[in-house]
């Protein structure tokens, strides 16, 4: 296994399930899902780890709860600003 696939930032897991709960039923944005990750995962801070066990060992519940409230509002967030950029290109098409 290479090195690079033995870690990972534990905020892509939050993200990908907070879409999936959320927007994933959302047809107008099926196929911006993955780039509204992106741009959310852009303003969170990257917490690597090795084991997600990790996380659940070393996290506070009060670490917890930020954490996923950071990751609903850069979600959110980034909902909004792909809505509003697809507008923008869309008008700018006619």
């Amino acid at each position: 296994m290479a090195l690079q696939e033995e870690f990972h930032n534990y905020y892509e897991h939050l993200v990908v399930d907070y879409i999936f709960d959320k927007y994933q039923r959302d047809p107008t944005l099926t196929e911006y899902l993955p780039d509204i990750a992106c741009v959310a995962l852009n303003h969170l801070p990257p917490r690597y780890i090795h084991y997600d066990i990790d996380m659940a060992y070393y996290l506070s519940p009060n670490e917890r709860v930020e954490m996923e409230s950071k990751v609903k509002k850069a979600v959110d967030d980034a909902v909004l600003f792909v809505r509003v950029r697809r507008s923008k290109e869309k008008a700018a098409e006619l």
